[in-house]
């Protein structure tokens, strides 16, 4: 009869890159349960949850990580307000899709990581002002802006959405950015 051999010494050390990581590297992380999660990473579910409590601390890791690379990616703010928010919205392009599900997830009701999102906002909101945008102009353009990127990734990530006459994302990028910012 074949049993496991039960393993001595330290159980596996776990990491936040680790888990972000192995998040990233699955199918569709919307879909993503804490146990498949613990698989991926060859530890015990409670292993796991010694790292995050509940799938809303594992979306919270996740969305700084990717705040972390858009705003990387991005680069400085230069003063061109649409240069600058073309390079942004670029970057949660490339991230954002790179884990599969994660746009289709952001377009649901969930509790949002305040810190990662007021970065992502407080970055946005500053090359508006930079550009020379009054700040309520700028806050409002965010949310335009961040409605619509994220808008755009999820119905991206459903490709039988998109027929053949549907527009790249840059294209997308250049109406979005032609109608900002947003004056009431």
């Amino acid at each position: 009869m074949a049993t496991a051999e039960r393993r001595r010494g330290r159980p596996p050390q776990l990491s936040k890159k680790q888990i972000v990581a192995a998040v990233s590297a699955g199918h569709n992380v919307d879909e993503l349960t804490m146990r498949e999660l613990a698989s991926r990473l060859g530890v015990g579910h409670s292993a796991l949850y010694r790292w995050v409590r509940n799938r809303d601390e594992l979306f919270d890791l996740l969305g700084a990580e990717v705040v972390d690379r858009v705003l990387s990616d991005a680069g400085a703010v230069t003063g061109d307000w649409r240069a600058d928010l073309r390079r942004i919205a670029r970057a949660m392009h490339v991230r954002i899709l790179a884990v599969p599900g994660y746009a289709t997830h952001l377009t649901r009701p969930h509790p949002h990581d305040a810190h990662a999102t007021d970065r992502l906002r407080s970055a946005v909101i500053d090359l508006f002002v930079a550009g020379g945008i009054g700040h309520e102009a700028a806050r409002r353009s965010w949310y335009i802006t961040v409605t619509g990127v994220i808008g755009w990734l999820a119905f991206q990530e459903q490709p039988h959405h998109l027929g053949a006459s549907a527009p790249t994302f840059d294209t997308y990028l250049e109406v979005l950015v032609r109608g900002l910012p947003a004056d009431d």
